[in-house]
């Protein structure tokens, strides 16, 4: 572990590249269906969806549940990327943009969850068009519901896995933390969650990472950590960070960090498969998806709701990956981005 990682970059990010590609080969696991092209922008119900992005694979699969969804119940889809969770003025931009499509109801995946800017953007849009936080939290009396599962439960079931498996009173395990940013509504959840519940373990996190949830930044967020704590003997990282710490792994000699991955994607999923990646948190995007729309199609402007629905977390490992399904998104899935 003492050697620098800095040299391997181009090359872990080629061979992401690669595993990008392999999305195209048949996976036994993965769900069967054909990919949706959403429903016909003609229809009278649309239904508006901002993102922070679709860099991250994870919200590829939320994307695939939002269109099965809409096609499900024949309403039509205007769906935006807000160019990442640095993209705050963009966000609330695209908020007004879908006021002027004319949309029944939108589905927010905030880049924040306290921004006083975006808080006051959604207070105002949701005067005339109902909001609906979707995965992200998002903390504003003016939503009409939310879809999602607590990221701070999503961190315990990493820190209680951990416990389990490196009990306080053995050997330390030196962790790196690669997550999301500070500001977002999901990456203090889940450090706050883990932090709980890795408190009776051997496990203690040497340094955090945090950067934009792309898979170059989280890469260098990873490199980074690495280089500065060469002996750390785990890496516990968003879908993407782990994605990159594998892509690192193949191209180097010798013992690496054992990889545990706070939430799913692809990359992830074929991980747990091969034995690269030891665990992960699923939420089921897809699910989240499918109930966003569920939700919007029930909301009414002016009638707010605090309650959040979301699927059951599951802790996939490598020893029951093939007991539990992990539905995710087709390749080739047409996301029909405005």
């Amino acid at each position: 572990m003492g050697q620098a990682y800095g040299a391997k970059l181009r090359a872990a990010i080629v061979i992401m590249a690669l595993s990008v590609m392999a999305l195209s080969v048949a996976d036994p696991i993965r769900a069967q269906s054909p990919v949706s092209e959403g429903p016909p922008p003609t229809e009278a119900a649309q239904i508006c969806v901002v993102v922070p992005h679709f860099k991250d694979e994870y919200w590829l699969s939320v994307g695939h549940g939002l269109i099965e969804e809409a096609r499900a119940q024949n309403v039509g889809l205007l769906t935006f990327e807000s160019g990442g969770y640095h993209a705050l003025i963009r966000q609330i931009d695209l908020l007004n943009s879908c006021v002027r499509a004319g949309a029944r109801a939108i589905l927010l995946g905030a880049v924040s969850a306290d921004d006083p800017r975006l808080l006051e953007a959604v207070d105002r849009t949701a005067r005339d068009v109902p909001v609906i936080a979707l995965v992200n939290a998002l903390h504003s009396p003016a939503l009409s519901g939310s879809v999602g599962v607590d990221w701070t439960d999503m961190g315990r079931a990493i820190g209680r896995h951990l416990s389990a498996r490196y009990p306080a009173g053995g050997p330390t395990r030196t962790a790196l933390l690669i997550t999301g940013p500070a500001a977002s509504g999901w990456s203090p959840l889940l450090e706050k969650g883990l932090a709980e519940a890795m408190a009776a373990s051997a496990v203690k996190i040497a340094r955090i990472g945090r950067s934009d949830t792309g898979a170059r930044e989280q890469l260098r967020a990873t490199e980074t950590a690495l280089a500065a704590v060469p002996d750390a003997n785990m890496i516990i990282g968003s879908a993407p960070a782990i994605e990159g710490a594998m892509g690192l792994a193949a191209v180097t000699n010798g013992t690496f960090p054992e990889l545990i991955a706070t939430y799913i994607s692809h990359s992830v999923r074929r991980g747990l498969q091969n034995g690269t990646v030891q665990a992960v948190a699923f939420d089921d995007p897809v699910a989240q998806g499918r109930l966003g729309i569920r939700l919007a199609l029930i909301a009414k402007p002016g009638l707010f709701r605090t309650d959040v629905i979301g699927p059951e977390i599951k802790l996939i490992t490598t020893d029951n990956i093939t007991q539990i399904p992990v539905p995710l998104s087709p390749a080739g899935l047409n996301l029909g981005l405005e």
